[in-house]
């Protein structure tokens, strides 16, 4: 699995993108509202969440490759241990 560790506010960006073209398409798909209104709200949220998906995914993949295949800074690898398995523990063959 692959681990991917974002800023507050690079994740705080993604999320309120994804949010507005969530909402954006609710508004669209929905009938509560008249229907003149909520094509335009729904337009707009769906034209500003699709227009920073770009920018978002740019940013992801700029962190991304920052990273590179280390890990967390705060993690050390003592070299000792790679290819070691770890002993069961108990519950483990609960599943």
């Amino acid at each position: 699995m692959k681990e991917l560790v974002l800023d507050f506010p690079t994740f705080a960006f993604v999320v309120t993108t994804r949010a507005a073209l969530g909402v954006g398409i609710g508004l669209l798909a929905a009938d509560r509202i008249p229907a003149d209104r909520r094509r335009a709200i729904g337009g707009a949220l769906v034209a500003v969440g699709a227009a920073t998906t770009i920018p978002a995914v740019m940013t992801i993949l700029q962190s991304a490759r920052r990273r590179g295949r280390r890990g967390p800074d705060w993690i050390e690898q003592d070299d000792r241990l790679v290819g070691a398995t770890r002993l069961p523990r108990k519950g483990d063959d609960a599943f």
